[in-house]
Order: structure tokens, then C-alpha cells, then sequence
């Protein structure tokens, strides 16, 4: 590991020679945060009513919402709001704070409120738009409340939405023709605790609204400037946060240990798996497909994988194997809803011995000596495994598996195609198997993890879906169960749909759980301190798209400036090598000609390390294609 990281450093160093650098504009660095970790193309999108495809940090820094969630507590947190409850079965009420203002001055009142849903129902492309296939009106009430009337109440939906929906100002959106494909780069006004400060194709600048009105109510947060950068290595990324280039880093860091020891970078954990878990790693079966269309297969498939060596092996125990649920226990709002004695009933644990037993039951045997069992009739048996090139974590996990499956004799190739035909297989349900993760993040709510999981409207093989399931698992019982939950509101009732939704789904087994992805953080302490931590775990330390305000925010207010003599540093280009390529970005200016929305499948071609960081936003999809296959 040593050798390693002398050689990831020493390469550093050399790409920093590779060319001059033009000095743009002088920032103080210390009170200037360097961050990185969710910017994975250019920043040209500050449109918060398309979530997939705005620039991280545009929902939260810039534009604001009703609550935040507090995923450590399991706690809706007031924020533009005061204070929201249920007045009765179908009505619920917002009371906004005083004082509230857009950063142009202009008051934020229930008025914006109402125009921002309203929006949504004039136009179906706003990630939220499919709210109103059951909320039937917004009310205003006065200039700080506001009521929301629902023709079917769907009180799990509305807890995700509560902290998700970001309120635009009705006096400037009122004048935006095409409020889906306006790309909102010529000075987005927010009412957040940050506007957009400049941009180019390596970064997004951010500078701190020193009229916040969130002051008075939450203090004022110490940097002054936040630079967002793109790096598109994970051994880059490290160099930057041992050389202090890099100060709140949420990439997948290779030799956590060595650097930790070193250099003094902060991570949650102080011993493995250092990192808290951020979603669930499923080996999604194609359930429409022989054999893996049989629930005893797949349950053969999850005794021969053994995820301590995958959580060994791909991430150097920065991650750790996943309950056979794939619940993420470690979160009160999962470990809540657990049902133990369905696990120990129907749970799996890593044993060839039953996964061969299984296997030879079914009539799955080695007809030709080749050591690869063939289907009963003699046909060979042979499948695939897809993650996207450059993933490399994922990669290695699937040649892991591949070698697991092959010890009891299913063949099984590994392939690494580009995201884009990775996501086109995806979603058109044209793989064997697949590993991903893009909708099983942490929730306030479990209900849209297993809506996600388990979504019911899926399309035939060859028509895409982009609402999760990716294997197709179609039972009539379980799309029954996910409505229960959403519309019921006795807590012991809703505890027992989702008890019987976890049997149901060890039983079948659509899908094996792997290990719980890290919600990776590694921060510098050379100018900033007070990192939230296992030992002061003040916030959830994670600035991926949807993820300010389940912790990013908290953060920003929690951390502390190094006392140093002031510095002042010239803010400066990156030099990048993309496959042999010198890249040399130029500042610009934010008042340039708005550019196009990208779609949800070009923001995330680059995906790129670890995955899920990039693909945050696509956990609002599921909601919004809902209403349109209708």
C-alpha cells in the first residue's frame, strides 16, 4: 500500500508539470472550501424543477426546501418552513418562518409556494409533476401558510417530497416559457445560503449569500466560497486531499488506512469499514429469463456469493456486506420497519455446499466434464454479468461473483460495456445479470427504497423502464403491499405490510443483496475542522445531488476555519488527462446565453468510479415516468 500510494503521488506531481496553468482570480483560501465528488460533466444546468439533470449543490445551496431530513435521526427538520403537520386525514399545513427572502431581496411567501407545485401540474416534465395524480389542490391561506388538500393521501410519497421539492420565485419563473428545458446559468436567484458565483467546464463556484435569511435562524456558514470540482480519477482525487487541493472529498478513496495514519484526513468511521453506508448493491436477475425466472435458482445463485470477499476484494472493506433484506439497518427508519424472524426463516448466508445441493436438485448438472453444469434437457448454461466500463469497484465485483458462481459450476462472463449501453440493457431488461444501485439510497421513507426495488408498472423486455426493478419481478401481493404502505397512516399497521413485504421478498429472491456502498467521505483538516464524525455526528457529511439537504447543509454550518494567517490564493485551471488527453479549462463568466437541459441519460454517461455518486438524481425518475406511461 505504501508503494501504492508513493506511486498515485508521484503521479500527481507529474500530471501537475504537464502544463502551464492560467491564473484566473485570487480567492482566500481560507475561506475557501474545496469539494468534490458529485460534478461528473459540465456545469450547465442550475434548473432545480429537472433534479436529474441540475448541478449538485443548485438544490439546497441555491434553491431551498420546506424541510430537510436528518438521516442519522430520522428527522424531518423544519426549513423554509416553521413547522408542517396533517390538520386532518387529507389536509396538510405549512407554516413558513418570518422573514424569508430571494436572494434579490424580494419576499419568499405561501404564495411562491402555491405557483412552484402549480408549475408542475401546467407542466408533466418537472421531476415532481406526478404529485398530482393525488393531490387535488394547493391552498393559500395567508402570506406564511399554506394548506395542500390530497384526493388520495399518499403520506410515505409526501415525507420524500417534503424534503425534495425545491420553491422557485413566482416573479421570475411566471415569465419562463419552457420552465423544463431553461438551463437557469444566467444568475439563478434561490433564497439559499449560496448563489452561483462563476463556472467553467471544470467546476462550479459558489459564493455565500451574506443576506441569508436562514442567519438569524441557523448562523452563518464559514466559508465564504465553495469551488465544486470535477475529477474524474480516484487517485487524483487522493493526491488533491493529501496535498490539501481537495478539502471535502465524497469519492471512493483507495488505501483509506495509509492516508488516514499519514495525513491526518478525517473519515466517519476511525476503523473499517471508515465510511457510513450510503445504498444497497443488488445483483439484479433477469426474471423473465430461464433459469433465473426460478425463485430455487436464484436462491442457489445467493448461497455460492460470498460478499465478505466482495466487500474485501472491490473495496478494501470500505463497505460492508449486506443484510439479506438489503435494508439499510444502520438508519433508524430501516432498522424500525426490520423483521428479524422473516431473516432467520428465509434469510441466506454464503454456502456452496446448499447452493450445489439446490442446483443438483433442479437437475442442473455437468453433462460434458467442462466443469460448467448445462440445463436439464443438455442445452448449455451460460450467463452474463454487466457493469459499466471505468467502474472499476464494480468491475472487480463482478469477476469476483463470476469466480464465486463458477466454483459451482454456473458460467458466467463478466462484461464491461459504456454506461450508455450499460443503461440502454438496464432499462430495456435486455441482461442476464446486473449490478446496480441507482434508487436504494437512504429514505425517510423505506416505502420509495422497496418502491424502487419492487416498482410494479415495469414494461416488457425491450421496452424501457427507468423506474427501478431492472429485472422485472411482477407479483400481484407486492404491488398491493407498496399502495398499503403509501396510503395507510396507523404506524402499526403499515409496520405489518412492511413485515409481510420482506418475507415475500426472501421467499422469491428477485434480486441478492450484495453490500451497503459507502457513502464515501475523507476531509482535510489543513484549513478546515470540525468534520461531523462518528465521535460528533452533527450531519450526514455527503454533497451528492439530493444529499445537501439530508446533511450537506448541516455541514457547511458545522465546520470550522483553521486558524491561520489569512492566505490568499490564485484560483486556478485544472489540468486534467482524460485518456491521454490535456484538458485546460477557462473561467467564465455567469452571464452568458443559456444553454439546453440535458437529458437524465446524458447527465450521467459519467458516471464513472464509483457509481452512485453521479446518479442521485435518478431516484426522482421512477416518479416522474410513473405518470407518463399512464
Amino acid at each position: 500500500m505504501k508503494k501504492t500510494l508513493s506511486i498515485v503521488l508521484g503521479l500527481a506531481v507529474f500530471l501537475s508539470l504537464l502544463g502551464p496553468i492560467s491564473a484566473q482570480e485570487e480567492l482566500p483560501r481560507s475561506e475557501t472550501i474545496y469539494v468534490g465528488g458529485g460534478l461528473w460533466s459540465q456545469p450547465n444546468n442550475f434548473n432545480p424543477l429537472v433534479s436529474w439533470a441540475a448541478v449538485t449543490g443548485t438544490i439546497g445551496l441555491i434553491y431551498e426546501t420546506l424541510f430537510i431530513y436528518d438521516p442519522l435521526k430520522d428527522k424531518l427538520e423544519p426549513w423554509l418552513a416553521e413547522s408542517g403537520k396533517w390538520v386532518n386525514d387529507t389536509v396538510y399545513e405549512v407554516k413558513l418562518r418570518e422573514g424569508l427572502t430571494w436572494q434579490d431581496g424580494k419576499p419568499l411567501t405561501a404564495e411562491d409556494v402555491k405557483f412552484t407545485f402549480e408549475l408542475a401540474k401546467k407542466y408533466p416534465g418537472i421531476s415532481f409533476s406526478p404529485i398530482w395524480s393525488w393531490l387535488g389542490e394547493v391552498k393559500v391561506i395567508d402570506d406564511r401558510t399554506v394548506q395542500f388538500v390530497f384526493k388520495e393521501p399518499h403520506y410515505e410519497e409526501w415525507k420524500y417530497w417534503l424534503y425534495n421539492i425545491p420553491i422557485v420565485p413566482e416573479h421570475i419563473w411566471k415569465d419562463i416559457k419552457d420552465p423544463v428545458n431553461y438551463a437557469n446559468t444566467d444568475n439563478p436567484v434561490g433564497s439559499g445560503m449560496y448563489k452561483l458565483y462563476k463556472r467553467d467546464q471544470m467546476r462550479a463556484i459558489f459564493v455565500r449569500n451574506d443576506n441569508w435569511w436562514g442567519i438569524k435562524y441557523f448562523g452563518k456558514p464559514a466559508p465564504k466560497y465553495i469551488v465544486y470540482v470535477i475529477v474524474y480519477s480516484n487517485n487524483l482525487a487522493l493526491s488533491m486531499l493529501v496535498k490539501g487541493d481537495l478539502d471535502w472529498s465524497n469519492f471512493f478513496i483507495p488505501g483509506v488506512p495509509d492516508v488516514k495514519s499519514k495525513y491526518g484526513i478525517v473519515t466517519w468511521f476511525d476503523k473499517e469499514p471508515y465510511h457510513l453506508p450510503a445504498n444497497t448493491a443488488f445483483l439484479f436477475l433477469n426474471n423473465q429469463k430461464a433459469p433465473l425466472n426460478n425463485p430455487e435458482f436464484r436462491r442457489a445463485i445467493a448461497y455460492a456469493i460470498n460478499p465478505k470477499e466482495i466487500a474485501a476484494r472491490a473495496s478494501q472493506n470500505q463497505v460492508t456486506p449486506a443484510d439479506p433484506t438489503g435494508l439499510l439497518l444502520q438508519y433508524p427508519a430501516f432498522k424500525r420497519i426490520y423483521y428479524k424472524e422473516a431473516v432467520e426463516k428465509y434469510g441466506f448466508t454464503y454456502d456452496p455446499k446448499k447452493a450445489n445441493e439446490i442446483l443438483d436438485r433442479l437437475g442442473f448438472k455437468d453433462v460434458n466434464g467442462d466443469g460448467y453444469r448445462e440445463f436439464p434437457d443438455g442445452k448449455p448454461l451460460k450467463l452474463t454479468i454487466i457493469v459499466p466500463y471505468g467502474w472499476t469497484d464494480w468491475m472487480e465485483m463482478a469477476r469476483i461473483i463470476s469466480e464465486q458462481l463458477g466454483l459451482v459450476g454456473i458460467r458466467v462472463e463478466p462484461k464491461f460495456p459504456d454506461f450508455s449501453k450499460y443503461y440502454e440493457d438496464l432499462t430495456k431488461g435486455t441482461f442476464d445479470m446486473a449490478i446496480n444501485n441507482f434508487g436504494s439510497q437512504v429514505y425517510a421513507t423505506p416505502w420509495q427504497w422497496f418502491n424502487w426495488l419492487l416498482y410494479p408498472g415495469v414494461t416488457p423486455i425491450g421496452k424501457p423502464t427507468y423506474s427501478g426493478n431492472w429485472g422485472r419481478y411482477k407479483n400481484e401481493r407486492v404491488t398491493e403491499l407498496l399502495h398499503l404502505i403509501n396510503i395507510e397512516k396507523d404506524e402499526n399497521k403499515k409496520l405489518q405490510y412492511y413485515h409481510e413485504l420482506q418475507e415475500i421478498f426472501l421467499k422469491d429472491l428477485p434480486y441478492i443483496p450484495l453490500v451497503y456502498n459507502g457513502a464515501w467521505f475523507e476531509a482535510s483538516t489543513q484549513y478546515w475542522t470540525n468534520w461531523p464524525t462518528e465521535h460528533n455526528p452533527y450531519a450526514f457529511p455527503i454533497t451528492w445531488q439530493g444529499y445537501w439537504q439530508m446533511g450537506g447543509l448541516k455541514t457547511l454550518l458545522g465546520i470550522k476555519p483553521v486558524q491561520k494567517p489569512t492566505e490568499t490564493v490564485k484560483e486556478k485551471t485544472q489540468t486534467v488527462v482524460v485518456t491521454e488527453t490535456v484538458v485546460k479549462t477557462e473561467t467564465e463568466k455567469i452571464t452568458e446565453t443559456p444553454t439546453t437541459t440535458q437529458s437524465p441519460t446524458t447527465t450521467t454517461t459519467k458516471g464513472g468510479i464509483c457509481g452512485p455518486a453521479a446518479l442521485i438524481g435518478l431516484a426522482a425518475i421512477p416518479l416522474l415516468l410513473r405518470r407518463r406511461r399512464k
